[in-house]
């Protein structure tokens, strides 16, 4: 997977993902025109999504009907990075069942599972 960033000045920011355009941006009182989110705030979007797609994959593979469902994801910032992230899941689904779909996804999660090995991060300037 590859995905190409194209600066627009200030902090903004376009990426192109398979047709779709995600825009990024700075808050006015970090510096940017709030054109979009920031890059923390898609980090921490990208969790509780990928989360969420998968407590309900795996609601789908244990055929379990899953009435509602809300992932909500916290970042606590320590300088320069984020020091401790939680994720809060809610649903009406009685504990009972809510407890084995939340395991299963913690396998099928891409971007959890990401984070619980640092990964080899190579930055490179191109020709």
């Amino acid at each position: 997977m590859r995905l190409t960033a194209v600066w627009q000045g200030g902090y903004h920011v376009r990426t192109s993902v398979r047709g779709f355009e995600v825009v990024i941006d700075e808050p006015p009182e970090a510096g940017g025109e709030d054109n979009g989110p920031m890059p923390t705030e898609v980090f921490l979007a990208s969790l509780a999504a990928c989360f969420a797609a998968s407590v309900a994959h795996a609601a789908r593979k244990l055929d379990v009907d899953l009435p509602d469902l809300t992932v909500e994801a916290d970042g606590r910032y320590t300088g320069l990075r984020f020091s401790a992230l939680q994720l809060l899941v809610r649903s009406t689904l009685p504990r009972g069942q809510l407890e084995p779909l939340v395991e299963r996804a913690r396998n099928y999660c891409y971007v959890s599972n990401t984070l619980l090995t640092t990964p080899e991060l190579d930055v490179v300037i191109a020709d």
